[in-house]
């Protein structure tokens, strides 16, 4: 079972790190904002960041991700031999999954 359900970087001075990271990320900050709590989130597909989650049984795990609602992506560039499937969630939030062997 795979289960992320954010990544939480704690800050001290909140405005800083929200311009940094949408700036650095080109990402937006998600409204509303608060006083000490921010959601960022893509502005522009593809992300310019993403989860790779590692399996070990990989095809299995797609399999199960899809019937979940995720979607492969296509990538012109990929190699025949890569070692990792390029998927979405149901809202175009990427992720590769990754062969843990």
């Amino acid at each position: 079972m795979l289960t992320v359900g954010s990544v939480v970087i704690r800050v001290d001075d909140l405005a800083r790190e929200i311009a940094f990271w949408t700036a650095a990320l080109d990402y937006a900050a998600r409204e509303p904002v608060g006083d000490d709590f921010a959601l960022l989130h893509p502005r522009v597909l593809p992300p310019r960041i993403h989860l790779d989650l590692y399996a070990d049984d990989q095809d299995a795990e797609v399999r199960r991700l899809e019937a979940l609602g995720a979607r492969r992506v296509h990538w012109d560039k990929q190699p025949p031999d890569a070692d990792y499937v390029i998927m979405e969630d149901p809202e175009g939030n990427r992720f590769c999954v990754v062969a843990a062997g």
